[in-house]
C-alpha cells in the first residue's frame, strides 16, 4: 500500500525461529533442530522485511567462507505476496551477500522451477537439478558393513578434506555443528585406513533426511545408506540428489525411491569446482 512503512533489516532469534517454523507450514518438513543450527552457524545471515511493523518475510544469506555464501529459506507471509515486497526483499538480501563477501565471490541458491527465470534476471545461472527423493528402507535391511565408523571417532582434519572435495572451500563451523547435531546419525566409511566417505542423517519433522552424503563411489553410498536405513526405524528417509551425478540418480532408483520435490542450484559468480561424483546428496536447500 502506498502509506506502508516498509523496513528491511537482520532478523532477531526469535524472528528467525518463526521463518523456520514458516517452512514447516509451506511443507519443506525442517530438520527438528535446523532453526538452532542455522542461528549458530551464522547469526548475521539472516534478512527481513517489516511492514507497518509486522515481520513480512525472511530469507538466510549465510556467509560459508570470504569466497562463497548462500541464499535461502526464502519465505513472505502469504498475505503479503505478490506486492513486489519479495522482490524488494531479494535484491536486498542478494546486496547484502555480496557485501559480506570477497570480491568476485560465488552465492548459491536452490530455484524451484516457477521461481528460476526470476532469479535469473537477479544474475543467477542454472547449473544442475536436484531431485529429492523418499525411500522407505526395507523391514530388514543388510547387515551394516564394519567398515561404517562414527564420524566422532575420525579426525576432523581428516572429515574437513574429504568435504572440501565436495563443497565450495571451507566451511569448518558449519561442518562441526552439522555433524554433532542433536538427533542425528554421523558416519563414515574407512577402508585402508582412508575415508571414502561420510554422511548425516537427521531428524524432521517427519522422517528423517540424509545430507550430505558424500562417497567416492556408489558402493560407498551404498554402505552409509544400509547404515542409516538401521536407524530409520520404518520411517521415511529423504535425500536430495543431483543429477550431474547420474550414480546418484541411479542408486535412487535402485532402491525404488520416488521423487517428491526438485529444485534447480544456480549460481552468480563462477561455478565451483568440485567433485561432483561424489556427491549423492547435497547438505540442504536451505542453507548450502
Amino acid at each position: 500500500m502506498a502509506n506502508e512503512i516498509c523496513q528491511i533489516r537482520p532478523l532477531n532469534r526469535i524472528e528467525q525461529s518463526e521463518l523456520v517454523s514458516w517452512a514447516n507450514r509451506e511443507g519443506w518438513n525442517p530438520g527438528l533442530h535446523d532453526a538452532d543450527l542455522f542461528w549458530e552457524i551464522d547469526p548475521g545471515g539472516f534478512l527481513g522485511i517489516e511492514v507497518d511493523h509486522v515481520f513480512a518475510g525472511g530469507g538466510a544469506i549465510i556467509r560459508h567462507n570470504p569466497t562463497f555464501g548462500f541464499m535461502g529459506l526464502f519465505i513472505m507471509r502469504p498475505e503479503y505476496r505478490s506486492r513486489k515486497l519479495g522482490t524488494t526483499l531479494w535484491i536486498a538480501r542478494r546486496d547484502q551477500l555480496l557485501s559480506r563477501l570477497d570480491a568476485g565471490a560465488t552465492i548459491g541458491l536452490d530455484a524451484v522451477d516457477a521461481m528460476v527465470p526470476f532469479y535469473a534476471r537477479g544474475g543467477f545461472v542454472p547449473h544442475v537439478r536436484q531431485g529429492r527423493f523418499e525411500w522407505v528402507a526395507p523391514s530388514t535391511p543388510n547387515a551394516i558393513s564394519s567398515d561404517i565408523t562414527p564420524l566422532e571417532m575420525i579426525p576432523f582434519e581428516t572429515l574437513r578434506a574429504y568435504d572440501r572435495d565436495c563443497f565450495p572451500g571451507t566451511r569448518d563451523h558449519y561442518l562441526a555443528l552439522w555433524t554433532r547435531q542433536k538427533d542425528a546419525h554421523a558416519i563414515g566409511v574407512i577402508k585402508s585406513n582412508q575415508l571414502v566417505g561420510y554422511s548425516v542423517m537427521r531428524r524432521c519433522v517427519s522422517g528423517w533426511k540424509i545430507g550430505p552424503l558424500f562417497a567416492d563411489t556408489c558402493d560407498h553410498d551404498q554402505e552409509l545408506l544400509v547404515a542409516h536405513a538401521q536407524r530409520s526405524a520404518g520411517e521415511p528417509i529423504f535425500l536430495d540428489a543431483p543429477q550431474n551425478n547420474p550414480a546418484a540418480i541411479e542408486l535412487c532408483r535402485s532402491h525404488g525411491m520416488r521423487e517428491v520435490f526438485g529444485c534447480v542450484r544456480m549460481y552468480v559468480g563462477d561455478t565451483p569446482n568440485i567433485a561432483n561424483h561424489k556427491i549423492f546428496s547435497i547438505t540442504n536447500f536451505e542453507i548450502g
